[in-house]
């Protein structure tokens, strides 16, 4: 079976679920938006919100992706920056429990951690402090991290770091990889949309993007910007929540149904719906199959709170992968 390498900010998620929405603004956070915040903040709203329950796990878009994998059974690896600390611990040992292959860098800066303040409707508000994920630099990529495997799949966030990008898509075509990039956010897109028009025209084989981050990349609607961006790649995977998915590669074109769901935290969904669409790549299944696996992991991701399901919850996915065609129909 084909093995998958992730490449992503190394995050430790905390979510926290709040009575009100008061808290926000006492802790300089706008609702719904995503706040880049720096060590202070974080151990202010850490202290702040010591007395609301609170679940950690080890997170970062990719990498969340790269656990559901695993998960299911997919041999992977992961390239990220943390810290000796307790939050780098639990990061490191998060992935490996699962059998993940790390490859991580040891910054003199704490280890990153995301926030997830959600409020009573469900909105969710983020406050990332990067840490040491901002350490990891182009030349810590080494050729023999990228070995063996035969995909790279990376999150949009790190186009901040363009040197970074471009080495690593430099060491994936090396090794005959296919490419996969989630956008990760509309306004990541939106400030750097030339770019990742030139890596999707040049370089990368699969783009996962939700309504907000295509109609950043194209101005257009979901229709028209699945057209759009299969022009310039293999395969072009539009989320619409609810709505399901469009996939288009080449001609082909398939429309995926949402998994009938009640949803509590959406915090996750779009990363592991990556992670079902790239295991039915790596099982060599056709387009509607991969959505439909990538449907089925991101409906159940959203009925729990957070990105990582029970192990009960994963036991019932496994057991209901071969059937998914038939859930949906």
């Amino acid at each position: 079976m084909s093995k998958v390498l992730g490449l992503g900010n190394a995050l430790v998620d905390i979510l926290i679920q709040m009575d009100d929405d008061s808290m926000l603004e006492k802790l300089l956070l706008p609702k719904g938006t995503m706040t880049l915040i720096d060590v202070d903040q974080a151990n202010f709203i850490a202290r702040y919100t010591e007395h609301l329950s609170k679940s950690i796990s080890p997170g970062g878009s990719a990498a969340n992706t790269i656990h559901g994998l695993s998960r299911m059974g997919v041999e992977t690896g992961y390239i990220g920056s943390i810290a000796e600390d307790a939050y780098g611990t639990y990061f490191k040992n998060g992935l490996e429990d699962f059998g993940t292959n790390t490859f991580l860098n040891y910054s003199l800066i704490e280890t990153g951690r995301a926030t997830t303040l959600i409020s009573p409707d469900s909105e969710r508000t983020f406050g990332t402090y990067l840490g040491a994920a901002i350490d990891l630099k182009a030349h810590m990529l080494k050729p023999d991290h990228f070995k063996g495997f035969d995909f790279l799949h990376f999150e949009g966030y790190l186009v901040q770091d363009k040197e970074l990008v471009m080495r690593a898509v430099e060491l994936a075509k090396q090794n005959n990889m296919t490419i996969s990039v989630d956008m990760a956010s509309f306004n990541i897109v939106e400030s750097n949309r030339e770019f990742f028009k030139m890596l999707i025209s040049e370089h990368v084989d699969i783009v996962f993007a939700n309504e907000d981050e295509a109609r950043s990349l194209t101005g257009k609607e979901p229709d028209e910007a699945l057209h759009d961006i299969s022009e310039k790649c293999q395969i072009a995977v539009i989320k619409l929540g609810e709505k399901g998915s469009i996939v288009k590669s080449g001609e082909e074109i398939a429309a995926i149904q949402a998994i009938p769901a009640k949803s509590i935290d959406t915090t996750g969904a779009g990363d592991l719906y990556a992670a079902g669409f790239l295991l039915g790549l790596t099982r060599n299944k056709p387009l509607h199959e991969c959505g439909s696996y990538g449907s089925l992991l991101a409906g159940k991701t959203i009925e729990v709170f957070g990105a990582k399901m029970d192990e009960e919850r994963w036991k019932r996915v496994q057991a209901v992968i071969p059937h998914t065609q038939e859930i949906l129909k």
